[in-house]
């Protein structure tokens, strides 16, 4: 494995991702950011945050997969969320466990949430970026 997430004595164990990665390798992805839409370019789930999440993050796992790796090799994550508020945690969980079961991985990685007013488009509710390293 290329990248070990950890929560570091002295900082908070936030339990829903990881205070930091460590990564070994010697290739770097850098992910354009990811959307619910399919391969053809369909959008999915209209107004569903956690369908919209894990379609975002299985088309992370299908980028990475392209190049040879995995979500094992993600050291950093920035979710951008439209609208946020603590209301939409719940539904947020539900879409990353959703991809997790999908994908047969723990996804708990470091993860950066940035509330924006607007994505791309307007059917648009989240974007995920990604950073992986392989060896």
């Amino acid at each position: 494995m290329t990248v070990e997430c950890i929560d570091p004595p002295g900082l908070p164990v936030p339990g829903i991702y990881r205070q930091m990665a460590v990564a070994r390798g010697s290739r770097t992805v850098y992910l354009a950011g990811q959307v619910a839409r399919t391969a053809e370019g369909e959008p999915v789930g209209a107004g569903d945050l956690a369908a919209q999440a894990e379609q975002a993050l299985l088309n992370v796992a299908t980028a990475l997969e392209a190049v040879g790796g995995t979500f094992d090799d993600v050291a950093k994550l920035v979710l951008y969320v439209v609208d946020w508020g603590p209301d939409k945690l719940p539904a947020l969980g539900e879409g990353v466990g959703r991809a997790a079961a999908r994908l047969g991985r723990d996804l708990t990685r470091p993860i950066t949430l940035l509330p924006v007013a607007a994505l791309g488009e307007p059917d648009l509710l989240i974007e995920v970026d990604a950073t992986a390293v392989l060896d």
